[in-house]
């Protein structure tokens, strides 16, 4: 069926919320992209003129489709090499959708990602409907196709997982930055004190290379064992400027919501470091270093005026 201009406008009218949708399902703007586009392909092939209300069509075939693009992720992310981490969102990428409540903001921000990988796809679409974009049991009982109570039980146990692992404090953007000032001082200051000052107890410390760029294969727990990574991580070497492919520059951003570490080289990002804050100090440091997950935020960061670094040329 040939799309009429009307047609597509309004599909165009709702794909920012639809791309926000999915990435939340999926983690990977990429992927994300792809649902969209497919849904798209969907909406051309559909009997339009039918459809009674576009959104909740459109609604029900993304969910449908990142619900099956979930189950085959998840075996693929059993071969994985090394850690598995979401594709991290800078500052200003339309993306990162809602922000206006508390719910939202924390449905998007990197800690509650990771966490979402546990659950199980319909947790998962549940927890994202309702939690990010307030849809109604009723209307998500249409979309997946299960009944209202099913759907406020698989959000009540979605919700106890996500409490378990949700980011720990809420920061604005002045302060992320002060936080990424400190943290960064301490980690280039070649001291171990420092570091452990900054960290509660049990920070974490993950990256994902995905084979394509040095990362460790498992977490690096314990504020002790944390400090003493990130010392050496932020150590200069000429081995580390020939890895990078040029002497980088750190700036402090934010990215899904939180503070981050931007890495750049030549203007292209080839790091990102989000930082969660707890109430007694920096809980976990989440690295992505994975060139395939860093295109868009490349795209987003050359598209805008970060002044100066806070470092530059620290390796």
């Amino acid at each position: 069926m040939v799309l009429t201009v009307n047609d597509v406008e309004r599909f165009e009218a709702a794909r920012p919320r639809l791309e926000a949708i999915a990435y939340r399902m999926l983690g990977s703007a990429s992927e994300a992209e792809d649902a969209v586009q497919e849904t798209f392909l969907r909406w051309q092939a559909a009997d339009v003129e039918r459809v009674e209300v576009p959104e909740a069509w459109l609604t029900k075939v993304l969910t449908n489709l990142c619900l099956n693009q979930l189950t085959s992720a998840r075996a693929r992310r059993e071969t994985y090499v090394g850690q598995w981490l979401p594709e991290p969102l800078l500052a200003g990428d339309p993306m990162l959708g809602p922000a206006d409540t508390a719910e939202q903001r924390e449905s998007v921000s990197y800690a509650v990602l990771v966490v979402l990988e546990r659950l199980s796809p319909s947790e998962r679409s549940v927890y994202v409907l309702r939690e990010a974009f307030d849809y109604t049991h009723r209307e998500i009982a249409e979309i997946l196709d299960i009944s209202e109570a099913s759907s406020q039980q698989i959000l009540h146990r979605a919700r106890k997982h996500v409490a378990q692992g949700r980011a720990r404090a809420e920061v604005d953007e002045a302060a992320a930055r002060r936080i990424i000032d400190e943290f960064l001082a301490a980690a280039t200051s070649g001291r171990t004190e420092p570091l452990v000052r900054l960290l509660t107890e049990d920070a974490v410390v993950v990256g994902d290379g995905g084979g394509k760029v040095p990362a460790r294969a498992k977490a690096v727990e314990g504020a002790l064992a944390a400090a003493k990574f990130l010392r050496g991580l932020f150590k200069p070497s000429e081995a580390k400027r020939a890895l990078v492919g040029g002497s980088p520059e750190y700036y402090a951003a934010t990215a899904n919501g939180g503070p981050a570490l931007v890495v750049v080289v030549d203007g292209r990002v080839i790091g990102v470091m989000c930082v969660e804050v707890a109430e007694d100090g920096l809980a976990a440091f989440r690295s992505q270093v994975n060139p395939d997950k860093l295109e868009r935020a490349t795209r987003v960061w050359q598209a805008a005026d970060h002044g100066e670094p806070l470092v530059r040329e620290a390796f």
